[in-house]
Parts: C-alpha cells; sequence; structure tokens
C-alpha cells in the first residue's frame, strides 16, 4: 500500500524481517524500509506473538540469524550490561466517562439472512469485547457469541449461532467505517459514537 503497509499491521514483523534478510539483493524502492518501518513505529503493538514478530525487525535481525547467536556470551552479561527493568508505578484507579458504541452484526451469506443493530455503553477505554459482551448481556437471544483463545488473542468463532468454518472458508469481519479492523476485539478500543459492524464474510 502507498503508506508503508505489506498486508496489515500483523503482517508488519514478517515483512519487516523479510526485507531486512534480503536488503543486499535488491534495489531501494519507494515503498520498502523506511516507509513500513514507520508504519511499526505508529503502532501500538500489545499481542505478544505480534511484538516477537516486529522485535527482530527493529534491532535490524530477523528469525534467521537465530542460527549464528552467541547464547554463552549473553548468559555471561554482567548485571549492568542487561537491559534495565522498568519500574513499577502505583495506580489509581480513575473513574472512565461512559461512551455509546453502535454495534451491529450482519449475515448475508448463509443460511437465513439477518441484520441487528443495538447501542451499548461501556467506560470509555473498553474494549471491542466488552462492547461484544454488553451487547450480549443484554440481548443475549440476539448478540450472543463464543470465541476461542489464540496465539494472536481472542477469536470470534460465532455470533447469533452462526460459526465460522474453515471448510466453507468463512469467519467474522470486524470493520469500523467500511474498513476492516486491524486489531482484534480483544485489542481494539472504540470510540464514542462509532459504529462497529460484524459481518459473516468469505476468504
Amino acid at each position: 500500500k502507498g503508506n508503508g503497509m505489506i498486508g496489515n499491521i500483523y503482517s508488519m514483523g514478517l515483512a519487516l524481517q523479510a526485507l531486512e534478510a534480503t536488503r543486499k539483493f535488491y534495489a531501494p524502492r519507494k515503498w520498502d524500509c523506511a516507509q513500513a518501518f514507520s508504519v511499526v513505529s505508529a503502532h501500538d503493538y500489545q499481542q505478544p506473538m505480534a511484538i516477537a514478530q516486529v522485535l527482530p525487525a527493529l534491532v535490524g535481525t530477523s528469525y534467521l540469524d537465530v542460527a549464528g547467536l552467541d547464547c554463552a556470551a549473553t548468559k555471561d552479561m554482567s548485571p549492568n550490561q542487561q537491559l534495565p527493568l522498568s519500574p513499577v508505578l502505583g495506580t489509581h484507579s480513575v473513574p472512565r466517562a461512559p461512551i455509546q458504541v453502535h454495534y451491529s452484526i450482519t449475515n448475508t451469506l448463509q443460511g437465513k439472512h439477518f441484520h441487528y443493530s443495538t447501542s451499548v455503553t461501556v467506560p470509555s477505554g473498553s474494549t471491542l469485547l466488552r462492547v461484544m459482551e454488553v451487547a450480549a448481556e443484554e440481548n443475549p437471544q440476539t448478540f450472543s457469541f463464543e470465541t476461542e483463545q489464540t496465539s494472536w488473542g481472542t477469536y470470534v468463532t460465532s455470533i447469533h449461532g452462526l460459526a465460522a468454518s474453515t471448510e466453507d472458508r468463512t469467519y467474522w469481519q470486524f470493520l469500523s467505517a467500511g474498513d476492516a479492523l486491524q486489531e482484534g476485539v480483544g485489542i481494539y478500543k472504540p470510540q464514542a459514537g462509532e459504529h462497529i459492524q460484524a459481518v459473516f464474510s468469505t476468504y
């Protein structure tokens, strides 16, 4: 993409590693490292798997360099050479202002088609997963959903009894203003008045 994104924000770690590993084999282009690094630098990664893929590129290496690591040298580092631990700061719980988020679920792909919408009130800074939980608490017959935990975080497997299927190549896609969300439901934090759409889709 023109802004330096290669695939989506979660594929950027491996993409940057590939760029780093093959840097000597291609001529610089407008879309390469500088733009791609600026995309990664601007994003607040929270998923451990995504962080694990981005970190090597940020220090100018890739997973290919693992074979050449000198583990003995790392083990023998003196305490003052090791990375400092961040101090744990005391935190005070500050009440968060309530916001309203619009949430809809749509299926025009399989079985009996449906479209339902609701508005829920959650504390500001709540994740999309919390929005979905509140919608399901208020109207379980319509907005019930199921999830599973993966190495990439919480994955929504079913909404309104309609399950995603690898056989049918179907999944629940989440959008805001028509654009696919770059973060999962356990990380993404909707803004006040935002409309989140869950659309049963195919790939």
